[in-house]
């Protein structure tokens, strides 16, 4: 009951913009046929970032894809980490907010490096 309370809390106020970015994102990456794997990734992340709590993200360190993170990281990457940094420091400011700007937090690494890292 608290993890769906929290969601929708979380999508009522912020989740909704936050997965709009992603997905937004997302849909530029699939333009082209090259940016496929990225725009999946950005798919699979939205519906995290609209839905967070009672989630963990692991991540693995594999060669392929640290090559791919630092291409994401370069184009888009950073401004989707910058979003999800200044909404956790704002949700931050109080107690209340501090289980969001959490959730904010583990969004915002996730930003950085996508690729190798699997939602359970």
């Amino acid at each position: 009951m608290l993890k769906f309370l929290g969601n929708l809390l979380w999508f009522i106020f912020g989740g909704v913009i936050m997965g709009l970015s992603w997905t937004i994102a997302g849909l530029f990456w699939c333009i082209t046929i090259i940016g496929i794997p990225w725009g999946i990734q950005c798919f699979k992340f939205a519906k995290l970032c609209f839905f967070p709590f009672g989630k963990e993200v692991e991540y693995s360190n594999s060669t392929g894809s640290i090559i791919l993170n630092i291409l994401w990281i370069v184009i888009t990457g950073v401004p989707l980490a910058i979003e999800a940094l200044i909404c956790g420091v704002v949700y931050c400011i109080t107690i209340v907010g501090i289980p969001f700007g959490k959730q904010c937090f583990k969004l915002a690494k996730l930003a950085l490096m996508p690729f190798g890292a699997t939602v359970k």
